[in-house]
């Protein structure tokens, strides 16, 4: 949950993003958050390290020497833990693992990719606490962790401190929201683009679970949702969205859900969201303006909105996202050489 004390300023020092590499790690995940956070304008320092700071076997066939010991832990900002091979799993993590997370300073934000949840669970991080895993895992992980609230039919879970990711390509996804958590939707969507991935993906990990195969003759929601995003100011009733897609109302809502992983008005909501951030961060409509875009009767319907998901009012956001791009502006101005004419 994104709450208001969370909000970070922009700094001239990067975020020391630490990710922990452990015997078996899945080298694509691995790559992510150097990936993700180093296409988000040198706010992010981002680091790899082992256990005990010697190379690890991936289980792609090859081993990794990370750049750090594990001693860089202790000045992380952030921690993430990469997957490992589910073959590797065990119920109790094993103790070079722990010995690591323990140099970990109090209050640092951790993250998990994958089966790197499994490493926080059996740390004890995650007690108590919602969590979301593979959804391949998620039998085992319910076995071995009945204590932990999991739901694996979502992308990523943030609970503040601690954050946890789905299979594989869900690390893009939490790092992405790690950004626009941080520096505000703008930079995600930036650093999006340059890795040729989408800045927000609809729905949950629900969508990729094994399903029959629909029957041939259904049709996409994909051309309603698309029409959709082109008229977020307009009411946009189920029914109208149904008619729009040449389906029955009960037949668009199993499709779009099939589709998607949410139902339409979640979809709705969601995209509604990002709209009245993006507005916020780069225009100077007013609040209400803003509002009546995205299809709300009243600026309160958007403050009420942003309160339940985010934990700020659209005047905090507005006032820390754009004096964090206005101190960035003045930052690059101040280190720009001066042009020969």
């Amino acid at each position: 949950m994104f709450h208001p004390q969370d909000l970070r300023a922009t700094s001239t020092a990067p975020h020391r993003v630490v990710v922990l590499a452990l015997d078996g790690v899945y080298p694509f995940e691995l790559g992510i958050p150097s990936r993700i956070l180093g296409a988000a304008d040198d706010r992010y320092d981002v680091v790899v390290t082992s256990a005990d700071g010697r190379p690890v076997r991936t289980n792609g066939g090859f081993t990794v020497t990370p750049d750090r010991g594990p001693e860089v832990l202790e000045s992380a900002g952030t921690v993430i833990v990469a997957p490992v091979d589910p073959g590797g799993l065990t119920q109790q993590a094993p103790p070079e693992a722990l010995a690591a997370l323990a140099r970990i300073a109090p209050g640092t934000r951790i993250a998990s990719i994958c089966t790197g949840g499994f490493v926080l669970a059996a740390a004890g991080l995650l007690d108590h606490r919602p969590a979301t895993t593979h959804w391949e895992c998620a039998p085992l992980f319910r076995k071995w962790y009945p204590h932990i609230r999991l739901d694996e039919s979502v992308l990523f879970v943030d609970d503040g401190d601690v954050l946890t990711s789905a299979g594989a390509a869900s690390g893009i996804d939490l790092c992405l929201h790690l950004i626009r958590t941080d520096h505000g939707i703008r930079l995600a969507n930036s650093a999006a683009r340059r890795c040729v991935v989408p800045p927000f993906r609809e729905g949950g990990q629900a969508q990729y679970i094994e399903r029959p195969i629909p029957q041939a003759d259904t049709t996409s929601t994909s051309a309603t949702r698309q029409w959709a995003l082109e008229r977020l100011g307009e009411p946009l009733p189920l029914p109208q969205l149904a008619r729009h897609a040449h389906m029955s109302m009960r037949t668009f809502s199993r499709r779009f859900r099939d589709e998607t992983g949410v139902t339409p008005r979640q979809w709705l909501i969601r995209q509604r969201l990002d709209r009245a951030l993006h507005l916020l961060e780069t225009s100077e409509l007013t609040v209400d303006q803003i509002a009546a875009e995205i299809g709300f009767a009243t600026a309160a319907s958007l403050r009420q909105l942003m309160n339940a998901e985010l934990g700020v009012s659209p005047g905090a956001y507005r006032r820390t996202f754009q004096a964090s791009q206005s101190s960035a502006r003045i930052q690059e101005d101040v280190e720009a050489p001066s042009a020969v004419g």
